[in-house]
């Protein structure tokens, strides 16, 4: 069961685990099949409208779905969050204990819980200078967003150590790819979306790295981190990336891809997030490998986007 299943990284999570042989409901209060369509795999999800924040909801379903593992992806994003802080503590920490409750009631049933914490909850990447990050190192959000997710990593500890609740969070960064929803890093899809169908497009930043995580990637981080033996697991909390790059060598990959792209960059402002994750116990435990580097996301990004407008493939 994937909650959130209908959304943007939701239904690419559906996909991925659809394309290795599993069964797949996915539970959101929206009902609204569009990208599962578009991925061409909503006949074979089974949409169950529900809402994460409403306990008893959660347990019905997955005890009445027989969900053995549950991929837990609903929650607020920073925007949202931000204007609407009590929602967020509603769906991002009650939706979250929600379902730790529910696998620990039904623990002869449910085998694991894969859930989405995030990069959010480092501190802003002042504090960590030029150097990856590792799991190990300081949370100190400076968002809501991100601290509710620091939160959940200390209920999910508690899940597990005293009630024996298996669990893999996975801290990813932000994700792009076709079907992206809008959100506070529009501008990262814009870099891409606005020259794919002729439009110009100025950015700032130019100089500052981003990780440009496929879709794809994260769909088969979570897929790898619900189905990893626990004897396989040195930890619980996993970071997770794609390819780091700057906004100007974002830029580069699109011009190269599209020659006729108005694009523009400059390098005022300053990224509030943190970018440089290590990555290699997620390798070594999970067997996670990026399988999109920038020029191939891009490419298919770009074609998908292309062809709904009735315009030529790259």
């Amino acid at each position: 069961m994937v909650t959130g299943g209908t959304g943007f990284i939701g239904s690419y999570v559906a996909a991925d685990l659809l394309d290795h042989g599993h069964e797949v409901v996915a539970y959101d209060r929206s009902t609204d099949p569009r990208i599962l369509e578009k991925l061409d795999v909503a006949d074979a999800v089974e949409v169950r409208g529900g809402d994460v924040t409403d306990a008893t909801d959660v347990a019905r379903a997955v005890r009445e779905t027989g969900a053995t593992h549950v991929i837990h992806l609903a929650a607020l994003l920073t925007t949202a969050a931000e204007a609407n802080p009590r929602a967020a503590m509603q769906v991002n920490v009650e939706g979250t204990n929600n379902v730790f409750e529910a696998a620990r009631l039904l623990d002869d049933q449910v085998e694991r819980v894969a859930w989405a914490s995030s990069a959010a909850a480092y501190a802003p990447p002042a504090s960590y200078g030029d150097r990856f990050v590792t799991e190990d190192d300081l949370l100190s959000p400076d968002t809501l967003y991100g601290a509710t997710k620091e939160y959940n990593e200390h209920q999910a500890r508690v899940y597990h150590e005293e009630h024996g609740v298996s669990h893999v969070a996975l801290r990813p960064t932000v994700a792009y790819g076709p079907y992206r929803e809008t959100g506070g890093s529009a501008f990262l899809a814009n870099i891409v979306e606005k020259p794919a169908l002729g439009e110009s497009f100025e950015v700032e930043y130019g100089d500052q790295v981003i990780d440009w995580q496929h879709v794809r990637d994260i769909a088969q981080a979570f897929r790898r981190a619900a189905f990893t033996p626990d004897e396989e697991l040195r930890q619980r909390v996993y970071n997770v990336r794609g390819e780091l790059a700057t906004i100007r060598e974002a830029v580069e990959t699109v011009e190269r891809l599209l020659p006729d792209a108005d694009l523009s960059v400059s390098d005022a402002g300053q990224l509030p997030w943190t970018q440089r994750l290590d990555m290699t116990k997620a390798q070594a435990d999970l067997g996670y490998e990026p399988e999109y580097g920038l020029e191939r996301g891009f490419r298919e990004y770009i074609t998908v986007l292309r062809a709904e407008h009735g315009l030529d493939p790259v």
